[in-house]
């Protein structure tokens, strides 16, 4: 029996060590590109007094949320490219890739020249860098949860999956704390000056442990065995993309799943975050403090929920989690307002809202994996999650900031993540149910997409 074979041939019994490695090395590796990403989306209101003309700070800073914007947007052409390449090649080989560019481009952020030293060539080339991580980015992700889906038996995938999705709370938390004591340990001045320059640079440490460890990786066993029996696709765009009914699991996943999950993520962590620092005017170390709390208490609720997606359903968990945006975004970012100046109520709220973000994200790596077939997988659901993050979720700092400027009611911003959320409650609800307890990924390899929409919602 071939190696695949064996492993393949495991399912039902417990997570082996090989397994278990597999999960660890993944989640390491997918914890500095967020990190990695992260940085610039933390700095985002700094940078716009680096890379932008003075003169106008409403200008500055809603350029500097357009180049942080950029880097989601451009995350679902990197899903298509590297999601095609992950499904003709391999998974493992191509999250060595992704991981290699966003490795480098984020050290080259940290040489980048100011708008001080060399004018607009300065936006452009950090917009070009934010470019080739979204990119990286949009390969990253698919391929890891693709990875470890496939190592995971069946009745477990939820919470294999979920350490993966506390990665990118991980990469955010991880990015606060290193430019939180930069600040802290240095004049104002002086990180103005070259001081945030290190955490960009020091990433080169962080890039060469996470391909060490990644290097150590086998190939995934569904992949082997689907390639050993020729059932691959040899064109897993137009299989994925253009051929029903795999097209219009593609568009529910994303109108009923992953652009929720991507508004109330966003909303719950960074726009949180510029909305206490850019509305509130609390200050940045107080904010880094609050933020690095709420999010190292919530952090354990991404397994919580993944495992109990294991149980009760990706969906249901999921939708509970749109359906509490929906109503209770407004008065958490009211209550925002009233305790601005109580560090510990202000520590509550937040923690509350990365609770919700844990309810939607934590399960979505499994329900998207069970949603496609191996030939096609990484393809398949890497292009709505990025669509749904990158896009409806990257784009939650840009369209809030403009809403809340046209309208002059800093609240309004709101409207954006409760309208896209509520849509994916109607959506949800109306076309998707269960597939955690009759999707077993390792039975259908090669086989065609698992009946999880109802013909006839």
């Amino acid at each position: 029996m071939s190696h695949a074979e064996a492993a393949v041939s495991r399912r039902g019994q417990g997570m082996t060590q090989d397994e278990r490695f597999v999960v660890a090395a993944s989640s390491t590796g997918t914890v500095f590109e967020w990190y990695d990403f992260y940085l610039y989306a933390t700095l985002a209101p700094f940078f716009a007094a680096l890379f932008f003309p003075a003169g106008n700070d409403t200008a500055a800073l809603l350029s500097a949320f357009a180049t942080y914007a950029a880097g989601f947007l451009v995350r679902p052409f990197g899903a298509i490219f590297f999601g095609r390449i992950g499904d003709l090649v391999g998974r493992k080989y191509t999250f060595l890739v992704t991981i290699l560019v966003m490795g480098i481009s984020t050290f080259a952020v940290g040489l980048l020249p100011t708008y001080a030293t060399v004018g607009w060539l300065a936006p452009l080339l950090l917009v070009g860098l934010r470019l080739l991580q979204g990119l990286a980015l949009g390969g990253e992700y698919g391929g890891a949860a693709t990875y470890v889906a496939e190592h995971a038996q069946h009745g477990r995938r939820g919470y294999a999956t979920s350490w993966i999705q506390t990665t990118a709370t991980l990469g955010f938390f991880l990015s606060l704390v290193v430019i939180g004591l930069c600040r802290w340990g240095m004049d104002a001045t002086v990180f103005k000056e070259w001081g945030w320059r290190i955490p960009f640079l020091v990433s080169v440490f962080l890039l060469i442990f996470s391909v060490y460890i990644r290097l150590k990786l086998n190939e995934s066993p569904v992949f082997q065995k689907m390639k050993a029996e020729g059932k691959g696709s040899s064109s897993p765009l137009t299989d994925s993309f253009l051929r029903y009914p795999n097209n219009k699991y593609v568009l529910l996943a994303l109108i009923g799943a992953t652009a929720g999950q991507g508004v109330v993520w966003y909303t719950g962590q960074f726009y949180a975050l510029f909305y206490m620092t850019t509305v509130l005017k609390i200050s940045y170390v107080t904010v880094y403090i609050i933020m690095m709390v709420a999010l190292t208490a919530a952090a354990p609720f991404f397994i919580v929920f993944g495992a109990l997606s294991d149980r009760i359903g990706r969906r249901n968990i999921m939708t509970a989690g749109f359906a509490l945006a929906v109503v209770s975004f407004w008065p958490a970012f009211t209550l925002l307002g009233t305790f601005k100046d109580n560090p510990v109520v202000l520590t509550i709220i937040v923690f509350y809202l990365v609770i919700l973000v844990t309810m939607v994200y934590g399960p979505i790596a499994a329900f998207l994996v069970e949603l496609f077939p191996a030939r096609i997988r990484y393809t398949s659901m890497s292009l709505p999650y990025h669509v749904g993050n990158g896009v409806f979720g990257g784009l939650v700092p840009a369209a809030g900031a403009s809403i809340a400027a046209l309208t002059g009611v800093a609240l309004s911003g709101l409207f954006y993540p409760m309208a896209i959320a509520a849509i994916g409650v109607i959506v949800s609800l109306s076309f998707l149910r269960e597939p955690y307890h009759e999707v077993k990924i390792w039975d259908e390899v090669g086989g065609g997409t698992p009946p999880l929409v109802p013909d006839q919602p």
